[in-house]
């Protein structure tokens, strides 16, 4: 049986804030375990996204390969994940 193929989240130039703020509201309804594809050309997404999941607790997977030479980042959702601000997803919520 083959793994079932990840989640690709195609975050284009948005910064990251943005990346981070569509990135949030696309793994709340993802089952724990789904690897998630997020493609990112922002500079700052080799930087953001592994702090973001350490923050958030979900597992960064690095850099994967990509069809058409844009970056393409791996993660994996994790059981528990530490909640965020919905409008703030790089801000834990108290």
């Amino acid at each position: 049986m083959s793994a079932p193929q990840p989640v690709v989240v195609d975050g284009g130039d948005k910064a990251c804030v943005r990346l981070l703020l569509e990135l949030r509201a696309r793994l709340e309804g993802l089952s724990v375990g789904t690897v998630v594809h997020l493609i990112a050309t922002d500079p700052a997404a080799p930087l953001d996204l592994p702090a973001w999941c350490h923050l958030t607790g979900h597992t960064y997977l690095g850099p994967v390969a990509g069809d058409d030479g844009r970056p393409v980042y791996g993660l994996r959702v994790s059981a528990a994940p530490a909640p965020t601000r919905p409008d703030a997803p790089w801000h834990r919520r108290p």
